[in-house]
């Protein structure tokens, strides 16, 4: 938190990132409240979901083109003045109150227009940040800033469902779009203030994009176990990511596992996996020192098969408590996995390495999102979670297995 109150441009840099994720979260509840009110609620809620989750899926080329964008600030200050336009689009869409179907469609394309632009700002915005505050502050920065963010994406669920009460869907689009105003002249006011006092130099990658993920992956498969052990907790984070809109959907239909109206309880899931994975960060890696990264992701194949029996009975309090530890499980991970890579991978492609991981990461959460939510919306949503269930049986076996096997290695290296 020192750095956040020192460093002024940070700390105007941070506040700008978190308004905008903010109105975000505000104006997709306020969505998954429209669809889930349509006719063909299922198959509204899982376009929602997959749309949400396919800007996942071309981040490593986001990236690549962050890299390679000059006056990367005046960059970001025009993405952020086309979402503004956008959810204003989308207010007055709101407001001329066209038909259900046909509004939801518009508003999913217009949605997934500005997630591409979000996902596009954030590649931009990282090296910014290292600019701002240093490489040696660069990972108190980042820690800061992600805990600080859970905790904006908790409250800003139960504000949204707050305001449903007694705000309608376009003055929530509104806000939203304002949000990303507001964002975008911080921005501007630290973009100028840089280039004046010249605080840093803008660096543009000149690599093609293949020879830049070649390089990386070379050196990511050098690493003995790095590899096997990120597919594997790739796989688990696409069980996490579609247990979600699996769940909304399963809400949707069943009124009895409301707890007090459906925008609040899709509230309270987020808030159960946001606690999860804030704790998981700030104190599993303590708790669970000596836990493997391998025993870590059996525990959260078995969580996710109970999750998906629990959501077949219809069992909401289980499913908070699943939810969360869950959560936890993932929080945990996910500093193991990179304190695995920084010490296995040349310090010199460590950025580079890092990004392809999380590619490799990101990428299982929309391709399993995609798949699940295709079979609840055109089949049934019980088969998906079936569907689920089996895929946690498989990823359980398999690293199992492999658990066995990297053991007997290191055994007999010890030997």
């Amino acid at each position: 938190m020192g750095i956040f109150l020192k460093n002024k441009n940070y700390r105007k840099f941070t506040i700008a990132s978190w308004l905008s994720g903010a109105g975000n979260i505000l104006f997709y509840l306020a969505l998954m409240t429209y669809a889930s009110k349509l006719q063909n609620y299922s198959l509204a809620l899982s376009l929602i979901a997959i749309t949400e989750s396919l800007p996942d899926l071309i981040q490593s080329l986001s990236g690549y083109l962050a890299d390679r964008t000059h006056n990367k600030y005046r960059v970001i200050v025009w993405l952020a003045i086309i979402r503004f336009a956008l959810y204003m689009l989308v207010g007055i869409l709101f407001a001329i109150n066209i038909n259900g179907w046909n509004l939801v469609l518009i508003v999913i394309g217009l949605n997934f227009i500005s997630d591409l632009s979000g996902m596009y700002s954030g590649g931009l915005q990282t090296p910014l940040i290292v600019g701002l505050v240093g490489e040696n502050e660069m990972a108190e920065a980042q820690g800061f800033t992600s805990g600080i963010s859970q905790l904006i994406i908790l409250a800003a669920q139960f504000i949204g469902s707050g305001l449903l009460l007694f705000m309608s869907y376009s003055e929530l689009a509104i806000v939203n779009a304002l949000t990303f105003l507001a964002a975008g002249l911080i921005f501007a006011n630290i973009g100028s203030k840089v280039r004046k006092q010249h605080i840093q130099k803008e660096e543009v990658n000149d690599q093609n994009f293949f020879a830049t993920i070649k390089s990386s992956l070379k050196q990511v498969r050098q690493a003995h176990g790095l590899l096997t052990i990120v597919l594997v907790v790739a796989l688990l984070n696409g069980l996490l990511s579609s247990i979600e809109p699996l769940i909304s959907i399963v809400i949707a239909g069943h009124k009895s596992m409301l707890i007090g109206n459906y925008s609040f309880t899709i509230a309270l899931l987020g808030a159960a996996a946001a606690i999860g994975l804030a704790s998981g960060s700030a104190i599993g890696t303590k708790l669970l020192k000596n836990v493997s990264l391998f025993q870590l992701s059996l525990l959260s194949t078995v969580n996710s098969a109970v999750m998906a029996i629990a959501i077949l009975n219809k069992n909401i309090v289980f499913c908070l408590v699943l939810m969360s530890t869950l959560g936890f499980f993932a929080g945990t991970s996910s500093p193991k996995l990179m304190q695995w890579l920084v010490v296995s991978v040349d310090r010199k492609i460590l950025a580079s390495s890092a990004g392809l991981l999380n590619t490799i990461l990101t990428i299982a959460g929309p391709v399993m999102t995609t798949f699940f939510t295709s079979i609840a919306g055109t089949i049934n949503v019980n088969y998906a979670l079936y569907g689920v269930l089996g895929l946690s049986v498989i990823v359980f076996t398999t690293t199992l297995l492999v658990m066995i096997k990297v053991n007997k290695i290191k055994q007999a290296e010890l030997a």
